[in-house]
């Protein structure tokens, strides 16, 4: 019987299937690219694994600019398709699959030139065209153009000085690691075997055919083989190191370009909207994020930095700074950075060496470099499902069997997004009944849809359970447990850097949220008190690169 669950008890089942039978289809990296794909292809009637060396979105998948959108910046490089695909899927995402996991949010476009606002207006205008071509367009209200006076109320922060007006418009917002966490449970619950901590070795090989893969589980450190039909390769910014491993001399596919973002404390910009600016080379975003402004991004070429972890810069903090106060009225200082992240994005390699990653393609490549593999590399979050439904479509090919359906992930809601209205509609009654705050409620339904259930079933259980994980953020008890039991989470980084978000939004690079949640983990985990320390002391180390300097 399958589960959507992803605990300790169903990793040692996925363990022990994939190591006994040989699946359809066995899916490399557990990013939304590759959840998508288990996914779409166990939505095929099709036997499914999933392994993934670390985390699921541990990755570029959690280091996005949390965004579900067309990209508004495409249309000057003439992507219209593009753009059109993002946005359709954008349509999709806030209707049908995940409506707790992506919202609606006002966007402010600011012009320093007055020359300049029929040219931005043509171009928000388009964007919106676009998103009401198709069956999902229509959900978000039109664009409006502001002068002056308008915008300032809406963003008080605004530099009236350097700003002629601006063009209002909506945009879509995603939890982007607890989305691609519901993507991965969701095919869980039609029968894919998720295994993370699961590293990849080495390809089988029976003649020139890829036949499965060599794997080591970075838990207990056993190797074993898992054999597949055909193997399915989304690694993002890791493919050429996986395809060399079928050729090592195998061209290059992938460029990885370096998005960096700021996490600002919320007092530190006063605007009801998110705003989108241009820069010299690209676009600034500033989003609002559980209370704070996210900032960003970069758009650098990868320069040897550590692929797996990343780090602002204190170069790229300074760049970010500067970006932002070209457009605000009061200085956003270097102290009111509480954190940052950054993540790395697979752009397809294309053109001269020295061609600016900006200017590289975001749009999607399908490889069959050998019998019984397939790769799939570039494109942006927000089409993920598109990419993964190519994917799934070559590797059909390579089964040469009859009968196997096309894609049906756009009908398949992600797990807490069926029956989420109807509790949303309730959460005034939910918050009564459970002794929670509206806010709480409705925090907590955002973040697990129809499946806050689950937080209720731990905290009927254990009425503590329904306090605050630290005092002064909006994460309880239960959420830190439910991590583990149902959504897959192994340490200590997982539940706080991914699941509730909190490493890069506190101070500390949360150490005081690690300390109260060890306890809550560890024994769900099976850790013992040497194996809690050393967790302990493992994410101390990691959250401290997230913190502020001192």
């Amino acid at each position: 019987m399958s589960t959507d669950v992803l605990g300790p008890a169903e990793r040692s089942a996925a363990k022990q299937a994939l190591r006994s039978a040989r699946v359809d289809v066995l899916v490399v990296g557990g990013g939304v690219v590759g959840c998508g794909a288990a996914l779409d292809a166990v939505a095929r009637g099709l036997t499914v694994g999933l392994v993934e060396q670390s985390d699921l979105a541990a990755g570029t998948s959690s280091r996005s600019s949390r965004l579900a959108h067309g990209g508004l910046r495409y249309l000057e490089q003439r992507e219209f398709h593009l753009v059109h695909e993002a946005l359709t899927e954008r349509g999709l995402l806030l209707d049908r699959l995940a409506p707790h996991l992506v919202r609606p949010i006002p966007f402010l476009f600011p012009v320093g030139k007055r020359w300049e606002r029929p040219y931005v207006a043509s171009g928000v205008r388009l964007y919106d065209m676009l998103s009401r071509v198709g069956s999902y367009g229509g959900t978000m209200p039109r664009p409006k153009s502001l002068n002056r006076e308008e915008a300032k109320a809406l963003a008080p922060d605004l530099d009236s000085g350097e700003m002629a007006g601006a063009m209002s418009f909506y945009d879509a917002q995603i939890d982007d690691a607890r989305h691609t966490v519901a993507v991965a449970r969701t095919a869980a619950g039609l029968g894919a075997h998720i295994l993370t901590r699961t590293r990849v070795l080495d390809l089988l090989r029976d003649g020139d055919a890829v036949v499965g893969v060599r794997v080591r589980d970075d838990e207990d450190g056993e190797e074993y083989d898992i054999r597949a039909r055909v193997v399915v390769v989304a690694v993002g910014i890791w493919t050429d190191a996986m395809l060399r491993m079928a050729d090592p001399d195998a061209p290059e596919r992938v460029r990885q370009s370096k998005g960096v973002h700021l996490v600002v404390r919320g007092d530190a910009f006063r605007s009801t909207s998110a705003v989108i600016a241009r820069t010299p080379s690209s676009v600034l975003f500033m989003l609002p994020w559980a209370g704070n402004w996210l900032v960003g991004t970069t758009d650098t070429p990868h320069d040897g930095e550590d692929l797996a972890d990343p780090q602002a810069t204190e170069e790229e903090i300074a760049y970010l700074l500067g970006q932002a106060n070209r457009w605000v009225a009061r200085p956003i200082r270097r102290e009111d950075v509480i954190g940052t992240y950054a993540g790395f994005r697979p752009l397809i390699a294309e053109g001269d060496e020295a061609d600016p990653t900006a200017e590289l393609s975001r749009e999607h490549v399908v490889f069959r470099p050998h019998p019984g593999l397939v790769a799939i590399a570039g494109g942006k979050y927000t089409t993920y499902r598109v990419m993964a439904a190519d994917a799934i479509n070559a590797a059909v090919e390579v089964l040469d069997a009859e009968g196997i359906p096309a894609s049906t992930t756009d009908q398949i809601p992600l797990v807490g997004a069926l029956g989420f209205t109807d509790v949303w509609a309730d959460r005034a009654a939910l918050a009564e009944r459970w002794g929670l705050s509206l806010d709480q409620t409705e925090r907590l339904l955002r973040r697990h849809g129809s499946r806050v259930s689950e937080i209720f079933d731990l905290i009927e259980a254990d009425p503590s359970l329904a306090q605050p994980l630290v005092p002064g953020y909006p994460y309880l008890r239960a959420e830190a447990v439910v991590a583990v039991t149902h959504q897959g989470a192994r340490s200590l980084s997982d539940v706080l850097v991914r699941r509730l978000r909190i490493t890069p939004e506190s101070p500390d690079g949360g150490r005081a949220a690690a300390e109260a949640a060890l306890p809550l983990i560890s024994a769900p985990l099976g850790w013992d008190a040497d194996r809690a320390e050393a967790e302990l002391e493992a994410y101390l180390a990691h959250g401290a690169q997230h913190a502020p300097a001192s």
